[in-house]
């Protein structure tokens, strides 16, 4: 089903879908993209303050929007991403956790410029298997409106 601008309220939520954490993904990923010991050395990670291996926050990111984007909140209606505001990592990611992630629509308005568009804003909420929380964002998003007729 494909939703709109007036089709979103805030307080609505969406599921997310969950996904695992592997130790192949957490090492290839840092070596493509954030190449520091505790996402690329056990043993390093291990005299950390961490206490082992933990995924890159950008990794945990790159999750979350792909689990955003399969989920497809607004069916196949286009959205584009304008910016995300306080993007916080709460907890590290291990290998072996399982992510899952929430949706919840915390505004949204018409365009002042262009009475086709609208911005959502969602807070996305995402914890591992314990459910303890391990990233908020807050994306914001440029949404069409419905359509006349």
């Amino acid at each position: 089903m494909n939703r709109y601008l007036e089709d979103v309220s805030p307080g609505d939520h969406f599921p997310g879908g969950s996904v695992e954490v592997t130790e192949a993904d957490i090492l290839a990923f840092a070596r493509a993209f954030d190449p520091q010991p505790m996402h690329m050395d056990a043993a390093f990670a291990a005299e950390t303050r961490f206490k082992g291996l933990i995924a890159s926050g950008w990794h945990t990111a790159a999750l979350v929007m792909r689990q955003i984007a399969l989920a497809k909140p607004l069916g196949d209606t286009e959205v584009l991403g304008m910016g995300v505001e306080n993007l916080r990592w709460h907890q590290p990611v291990r290998p072996g956790d399982t992510l899952h992630v929430d949706m919840e629509v915390v505004a949204t308005k018409p365009s002042e410029s262009n009475p086709r568009y609208g911005t959502v804003k969602f807070l996305i909420t995402t914890r591992n298997q314990h459910g303890e929380t391990v990233m908020t964002h807050s994306p914001i998003c440029w949404v069409p409106r419905r359509p006349p007729g």
